[in-house]
């Protein structure tokens, strides 16, 4: 079964091009322009993975989503990629995003790279997810 990205960014042309690169991959991909504010909602895309922009208007509203994310018992364990052009922003928070287990991608990414990001990304979800049911 594929896995399920969503995709959350404020600027159209990203979406498309992340839908177009990601479907072309084999991935299922929902899109979003707007950053939820209810972790319910991603509950019930059940996505295996998160690509989160940073900045939403020049509002740190990516980083608001991301710390209620992980907060949450529900959602925590939901890898997240930020990809982001807040070159400067991120690079303050890139330690603690790192020790989180947070990716950070920053624009304009190189394709080979984003993908190789998500497959390591998805790959070690999935062992996580299978030493937890180990124990």
């Amino acid at each position: 079964m594929a896995a399920r990205i969503l995709v959350i960014n404020d600027t159209q042309e990203i979406l498309d091009l992340f839908q177009i690169i990601l479907e072309s991959e084999g991935y299922k991909v929902i899109l979003s322009s707007f950053p939820f504010k209810h972790t319910g909602e991603i509950e019930e895309i059940k996505p295996d993975l998160i690509i989160l922009d940073f900045l939403f208007d020049d509002k740190q509203l990516g980083w608001q989503m991301l710390q209620v994310l992980k907060l949450q018992k529900s959602t925590a364990s939901i890898p997240v990629i930020v990809c982001t052009a807040a070159l400067q922003d991120v690079r303050e928070q890139e330690g603690y995003l790192v020790s989180q287990g947070v990716f950070v991608i920053y624009k304009p990414f190189d394709l080979d790279q984003l993908l190789a990001t998500i497959k390591q990304t998805l790959a070690s979800s999935k062992n996580i997810i299978s030493q937890a049911k180990e124990y």
